[in-house]
């Protein structure tokens, strides 16, 4: 129910491109966001999306964030997973705009789950380097075989809960950071606030459901009020942030 109000709410207050005066929010609308060319890659991401529809493997998972609110064994079929924990097929292809638009050589996804986003951000551009991070160890594995049987080469993937994976990496900065995993507040802060020192003036953070709980809205909102958060745009499902020190401080709702 919280869901369905907020999308109501949502609509009322977002809007497409027009009256859109800032030129870098105006082309990531028009050209990214909006862009309908139908890409060969999208076959890949329906490819990979069928073959775990049709699995008939299950898995014994183990929860580190918030849970799902529609499966409440352990014991999960990936079929069902896809269909309800996984990012949806249109979320897919819009990661893989993401990151061909942007062209990002480095990214740092927190909650790999099936690898349908990991798989979306791989593909967007080859010379993206991806680090991503999956709690469950079942999930891990399953995920980690799929990813190298897809011929991912430029995916790093690290078993690992967040806080113990954030604290050793490496890299200086990531040009995206995916928020995908934990799905509540203290958490979500959490990470945020570990992570922004890896940002640079450039990068984007990119926030799932951000909706998904009244909880997780409250994240979001606090997020949005912090003074090194520059542009951001609510698009319902995912919400992104930027730190361009260029730009006046704005917020934006568009639809999809």
């Amino acid at each position: 129910m919280y869901q369905i109000i907020a999308y109501i709410k949502f609509l009322l207050k977002s809007t497409n491109e027009h009256g859109v005066h800032s030129p870098f929010v105006y082309n990531f609308i028009t050209k990214c966001l909006y862009d309908k060319k139908r890409y060969n890659n999208y076959d890949d991401l329906k490819a990979y999306r069928s073959q775990l529809l049709n699995s008939k493997e299950s898995l014994e998972i183990t929860d580190f964030g918030a849970g799902s609110k529609r499966m409440s064994n352990s014991k999960r079929r990936v079929s069902k997973m896809v269909k309800i924990s996984s990012s949806s097929f249109k979320d897919t292809q819009l990661l893989f705009r993401i990151s061909q638009y942007f062209k990002f050589k480095n990214t740092l996804e927190l909650g790999t789950s099936l690898g349908v986003g990991t798989q979306a951000l791989a593909l967007g551009h080859s010379k993206n380097k991806i680090t991503t991070v999956e709690g469950c160890q079942n999930t891990f594995q399953f995920s980690e075989k799929n990813l190298k049987e897809l011929h991912l080469s430029n995916t790093i993937c690290i078993n690992s809960d967040f806080r113990s994976a954030i604290s050793q990496l490496h890299q200086e900065s990531f040009d995206c950071i995916y928020f995908d995993g934990h799905h509540n507040k203290e958490a979500t802060l959490a990470y945020f606030n570990l992570l922004i020192s890896k940002a640079h003036n450039n990068s984007v953070f990119i926030f799932d459901d951000i909706y998904w709980s009244r909880d997780m809205t409250q994240a979001w909102e606090t997020i949005l009020k912090d003074s090194r958060v520059i542009v951001s745009i609510d698009c319902f499902n995912l919400g992104f942030i930027f730190f361009r020190k260029e730009q006046p401080k704005q917020h934006f709702r568009i639809r999809l």
